[in-house]
């Protein structure tokens, strides 16, 4: 039988199933939150749920070319062909079955921020920042800016994104999926615009990911009286104003420390409501990696994502070269990476991901 071979498949079959039966009430239809989360854990199944039934295929329809096989010669050699089929859709559906980042569906708060260098490192964030966007762009998702701090010459101090996809992705498309990776310290070898002497200089800028929370997500709990919220007036570059109203909110999390400024909205309202969701993502993301460390699970691709201290990449422009220092990966197309063609990079970090994902099932 296929359920004793396969019943983790079985049964993801069974769930996915009944997620349809569910998203289909009018209970649900009329609930987004709800909707939505079982929207992301449908997708999450359909990988499995369509190997499977690949897999199933395949394999009743030989029993039966085996079976009449004995009498008709069409049948044998659909019997040859499907048998050399059957392995490569059973191993795709034990890849499948290796369990994922459970985030990867979910949208993605990005900060980045001007490491040493003084103002060549807060262009090159700035650098970082169009770069983001316009990969953002070509993988057809929104970003928007929810705080920025930039410099006269157009650098960027600090930078705050929310990255968001359209829909509910499948979690190999998510955007966390992809951007989780990007985690760490960028380094960059050029000469200055600064620099007379044409002299290379080195300086990095700091990027941390966190997957969003949902703005209904029962995993975190925040007390309110566990805040200190502080209203300001907004400021545009070299600190102007922009209105005449507090609009500005500062949310400190007491227990943890964690500060989350936002001024984007345009109201203290929706400032308030915007900082409220990343802190619970700054917690969500603090949670899981607590849980990964006691799990003794840290992957590199959730390590990265949340620790400044690791350089992972460096971008030298003299030779139009970029590297992964984690993969190794290595082209001379530098310019189309900062115009955001930045996939075969990625991609080079999620294949190592799943090759250690598989190794550890072995």
């Amino acid at each position: 039988m296929a359920d004793e071979q396969f019943p983790a498949a079985a049964t993801a079959l069974e769930e996915y199933q009944s997620i349809e039966e569910q998203m289909a009430s009018p209970e649900i239809v009329s609930n987004p939150d709800k909707l939505r989360k079982l929207g992301r854990r449908h997708a999450e199944l359909g990988a499995i749920v369509s190997a499977y039934k690949t897999w199933l295929q395949i394999k009743d329809d030989l029993e039966a070319a085996q079976e009449m096989a004995g009498e008709d010669a069409d049948f044998a050699e659909e019997a040859k062909r499907l048998e050399a089929e059957l392995p490569a859709a059973e191993e795709k559906l034990r890849t499948a079955l290796i369990p994922r980042d459970p985030d990867d569906a979910r949208d993605t708060i990005m900060e980045i921020k001007a490491g040493t260098g003084g103002e060549e490192a807060a262009l090159f964030a700035g650098d970082l920042l169009r770069m983001y966007t316009r990969y953002a762009e070509k993988r057809g998702w929104t970003v928007n800016i929810q705080s920025e701090n930039t410099t006269e010459l157009g650098g960027v101090k600090d930078v705050q994104i929310a990255i968001r996809a359209k829909g509910t992705p499948a979690p190999e498309d998510g955007v966390w999926a992809s951007m989780k990776y990007e985690g760490g310290v960028h380094r960059v070898q050029r000469v200055p615009v600064t620099e007379s002497q044409g002299r290379i200089q080195t300086s990095a800028a700091g990027v941390i990911v966190f997957p969003e929370a949902d703005e209904d997500d029962d995993e975190i709990e925040i007390d309110p009286k566990d805040l200190k919220i502080d209203i300001f007036m907004s400021s545009g570059p070299g600190g102007q104003s922009v209105n005449t109203t507090y609009s500005a909110v500062r949310m400190t999390h007491i227990p943890t420390g964690i500060v989350v400024s936002m001024q984007d909205e345009k109201s203290q309202i929706q400032n308030r409501a915007a900082a409220l969701r990343v802190l619970k993502s700054r917690l969500l993301a603090m949670k899981h990696e607590q849980e990964a460390a006691e799990a003794a699970d840290m992957r590199h691709s959730q390590v990265r994502s949340l620790d400044r201290s690791e350089r992972i990449r460096t971008y030298n422009f003299p030779e139009n070269r970029i590297v992964d220092h984690r993969t190794n990966y290595k082209a001379y197309n530098l310019d189309a990476v900062l115009d955001g063609d930045l996939q075969a990079v990625i991609d080079s970090d999620i294949q190592a991901d799943e090759a250690d994902r598989l190794a550890n099932q072995k």
